[in-house]
């Protein structure tokens, strides 16, 4: 299929920021037209929480907006079914490991669809991916890059040294003290503490595969080389995932997949999305500040989730807290009640040729082209939303009305996610419908007392009304013909 010609500049125009070469690049995938990513997915060893909801909505976007430039896109994320966690929590749950992995990948499958991420193309899983990952471990031990010892396999760092801080740009004693809790990976048949485990022993009752060096199971970072390069070939165009997996397990990936396969560079471009505080902090269990995505819901619509964390470019870091949670629902609730009485009251058009439209086109793919900054994006979609709510007060101009449905289904629906479907869209505008004919007998009278109160400058008595009117979920506009109100 011929591409737009909007579709040709967006492809064009489009930079990213690559961790690797630490700047922003022109995007140019392998294959014209084509692209292919594959992101970092969950261990479920628990409820998905809210940092994984940052990173599959970072990538959702991203890939929206390549199919939206005219890419055909090939999407994968995994999940890393087997890991010392998982293992864990079946010990204190007294169940078998897959059924803690199980249960925690349907929890991210309800959470995920709720918020609207699109289905990646594939999912695959450690558990079946042995055999790459054994034949991995075997071509780098003959290639001298690893090496077995007294409990499992290890890659040997000093096999090739130019490889390591590609990431993260720093020696392993400049990153190691600020790293995660799997960098130790220790134990005594390493040669060097550098080194990091391919294949890991069994030890008494625990999970196990076989292998040509024994009963065991994968090191956590194997295991991503060769699910990526399973599903999307020996070189491709996106890596990405969370900050917090710059080091080690990218820079792992980056030593296992180059070096097995003798190419330089497997990924393109490394992208990676930031990291959620909770109130200041770094959200941590034993902070007491962790929130599944599940506990979120309590408190929040899930596509009102997705707008606060969209409200910000995906490599920079959220603070999260319940104010900026309570305002971006507010925000997005303003944004659904206006793009309902609209498609309501005129429809959905095309909104091709409409000069502010076109604009506001522009000014969203500028934003969107500069790595993905959704954040811009987010600004022109609350621009057009103030634009329709004006309209729909003067009550005039029906097919500008519909053509500003039509760019929020374009813009805020099908690229950022943000739209319910529009069946649930219609119902929420005849309930509202219903409770502001409800209010009415309520409001109307309030309305009269307000007014005879600013004819008699009792300003005092005025402000009360208008308070008891927000108490109501009210809102009062006052005009020239008089005051209209409405539902907020």
């Amino acid at each position: 299929m011929t591409d737009t010609p909007a579709q040709t500049a967006e492809k064009m125009a489009l930079r990213v920021y690559d961790t690797r070469s630490r700047a922003k690049r022109d995007f140019e995938p392998h294959v014209p037209d084509k692209v292919r990513i594959y992101a970092c997915g969950i261990t479920p060893y628990s409820p998905s929480h809210l940092g994984h909801a940052r990173q599959a909505i970072a990538f959702d976007v991203i890939t929206r907006w390549l199919r939206h430039s005219g890419y055909d896109v090939h999407y994968v994320t995994n999940f890393t079914d087997i890991d010392d966690k998982i293992i864990a929590a079946a010990n204190e749950q007294g169940v078998d490991f897959s059924q803690v992995a199980e249960t925690n990948i349907a929890d991210y499958y309800t959470v995920m669809d709720a918020m609207n991420v699109l289905r990646a193309d594939a999912y695959p899983r450690v558990s079946e991916t042995l055999p790459e990952i054994i034949d991995m471990v075997e071509i780098l031990i003959e290639k001298g890059h690893a090496y077995v010892g007294n409990d499992g396999v290890y890659f040997d760092i000093d096999s090739a040294p130019e490889k390591y801080g590609q990431l993260t740009g720093q020696t392993l004693e400049m990153v190691r003290a600020g790293a995660g809790g799997r960098v130790a990976e220790t134990g005594s048949g390493k040669r060097d503490h550098r080194d990091f485990a391919l294949w890991k022993l069994a030890k008494s009752g625990e999970p196990s595969w076989g292998s040509p060096w024994g009963e065991g199971r994968p090191g956590w970072h194997i295991e991503c080389s060769a699910m990526s390069l399973k599903h999307l070939g020996e070189t491709f165009d996106i890596h990405g995932g969370g900050a917090d997996l710059l080091f080690p397990h990218h820079e792992a990936e980056i030593f296992q997949s180059e070096c097995c396969l003798g190419i330089e560079p497997v990924v393109k471009y490394w992208l990676h999305n930031g990291l959620i505080n909770v109130d200041g902090e770094k959200m941590s269990k034993s902070l007491g500040n962790f929130w599944t995505i599940s506990d979120t819901f309590e408190h929040v619509d899930p596509l009102s989730l997705r707008y606060a964390l969209l409200n910000a470019p995906y490599r920079q870091p959220i603070e999260f807290n319940m104010a900026m949670l309570e305002e971006s629902e507010k925000h997005h609730e303003r944004m659904i009640a206006v793009y309902g009485a609209a498609l309501v009251a005129a429809g959905s058009a095309a909104w091709a040729g409409c000069d502010t439209l076109e604009a506001a086109s522009e000014r969203f793919t500028t934003g969107m082209n500069d790595d993905f900054n959704s954040r811009t994006a987010m600004v022109e979609v609350q621009a057009v939303v103030r634009e329709l709510r004006t309209l729909l007060d003067k009550g005039t101009d029906a097919e500008l009305i519909a053509a500003g449905v039509g760019w929020l289904d374009e813009f805020a629906g099908d690229i950022l996610g943000l739209l319910p479907a529009e069946d649930t869209v219609r119902a929420s505008v005849a309930h509202g419908e219903g409770a502001r004919s409800d209010l009415a007998s309520i409001v109307e009278p309030l309305l009269e007392q307000r007014a005879a109160a600013r004819t008699a400058s009792d300003w005092t008595r005025a402000d009360e009304i208008r308070e008891e009117l927000n108490a109501l979920g009210v809102v009062v506009e006052d005009r020239p013909d008089g005051p209209v109100w409405r539902l907020e």
